[in-house]
C-alpha cells in the first residue's frame, strides 16, 4: 500500500509556494503522493488558488512522489485545455501526475452560479466524453470526434505525456451510486466516498465496492482501489489497524487529509509520515 495526503487550496492554503513547501514536507517525511483539491469558488470569503498552477509548483519542488488533482471535475472544463495542462504537469514531473476525475460538487455554487450545467447526468455524460477526448489528444495523434458535448476537427497534440501508455486516472464516486463505480473500472483507479457519511468507507463498505469494481473490470491492468484515511498523526494504533485491514481487501492506496486550522498544523501532522510504520511499540 502507499500513501498520500490530500490538501485543500483555499484558506491559508491558497498560496502556491506553501503548498509547494508542503509536498516538500511530505515527500521528505516519506509519503508516497500529495493531491489538492480542484474547486473554482467554494466559500468566496475565502482566498483561493489555481490547482494547476499550484501544481506547477509542487511538481519543481519535489522529485519522487505522486501528485495530481483530487479531484478535477470535467464538466466545467474544456477538454483540450485540461489536455495541455496534464501534459505539461506530466512533463514538468518527469511523469508522476496522476489525474483524479469526476463530475464535481456542489452543482449550485460550482456550476450554476456560472451558467453552467448543473444536472447531474448531463454532467456524467460530459465526463465520459470529456475523457475519450482527453485520452484521445494525449495519443498525438490526428483526433476528430463528435459527440452531444464536444466536438473538434483533426486536431494533433504535442508532446504526448511522459507516462506510457497514458497519464493514469482515478474516478471519484459515491458510494452506493453504481454508475460512477461502473465508469472507473473502464480506467485506472477508483476513489470512493460514502454519500451519505463523508469519506467514512469502512473495511466493510470498501469490501462491497472492491467486489462490485472488479466483476466490472474487462483486464487485468493495474487498478489502484483509493481509500480517504485518517488525517495523519491523529490515532497512531487506530490507523495501524485499520491500514492491516484495508491492505488486505487489495486497497493500494491510503489518502490521508492533511488539512487542518493552520498552515503549520497542517505541516506537524504530515512531518511525522504515513502510517505504514506508526505502531505503538509493544
Amino acid at each position: 500500500m502507499r500513501f498520500g495526503v490530500d490538501v485543500p487550496i483555499k484558506g491559508e492554503y491558497f498560496d502556491p509556494r506553501v503548498l509547494a513547501d508542503l509536498a516538500y514536507t511530505a515527500e521528505e517525511s516519506g509519503w508516497d503522493g500529495f493531491f489538492v483539491w480542484d474547486h473554482i469558488s467554494l466559500d468566496l470569503s475565502e482566498p483561493i488558488c489555481d490547482p494547476w498552477v499550484a501544481l506547477s509548483a509542487i511538481a519543481l519542488r519535489t522529485h519522487r512522489i505522486r501528485i495530481g488533482p483530487m479531484v478535477t471535475p470535467i464538466p466545467r472544463r474544456r477538454p483540450w485545455k485540461l489536455a495541455r495542462e496534464t501534459v505539461t504537469i506530466d512533463h514538468l514531473s518527469d511523469g508522476r501526475l496522476t489525474l483524479g476525475v469526476g463530475i464535481g460538487s456542489p452543482a449550485d455554487v460550482e456550476f450554476e452560479s456560472f451558467g453552467e450545467e448543473g444536472d447531474v447526468k448531463i454532467r456524467a455524460a460530459m465526463l465520459d466524453e470529456g475523457l475519450e477526448v482527453l485520452t484521445g489528444l494525449w495519443t498525438g495523434e490526428p483526433l476528430t470526434y463528435r459527440s452531444e458535448h464536444y466536438r473538434l476537427t483533426d486536431k494533433v497534440f504535442l508532446p504526448r505525456p511522459v507516462q506510457t501508455p497514458r497519464i493514469p486516472i482515478w474516478v471519484g464516486a459515491n458510494w452506493p451510486n453504481k454508475a460512477p463505480l461502473r465508469r472507473a473500472a473502464r480506467w485506472d483507479g477508483v476513489f470512493p466516498i460514502f454519500r451519505d457519511n463523508g469519506n467514512n468507507m469502512t473495511p466493510e463498505v470498501m469490501r462491497a465496492v472492491i467486489a462490485y469494481v472488479t466483476e466490472q473490470r474487462s483486464t487485468d491492468s493495474p487498478f489502484d482501489i483509493v481509500v480517504s484515511g485518517l488525517p495523519p498523526g491523529e490515532d497512531r494504533a487506530e490507523e495501524a489497524e485499520m491500514v492491516d485491514a484495508y491492505a488486505e481487501l487489495g486497497v493500494t492506496w491510503w489518502i490521508a487529509p492533511g488539512w487542518a486550522d493552520s498552515v503549520e498544523e497542517c505541516r506537524k501532522r504530515i512531518s511525522r509520515g504515513p502510517p505504514r510504520d506508526r505502531r505503538e511499540p509493544t
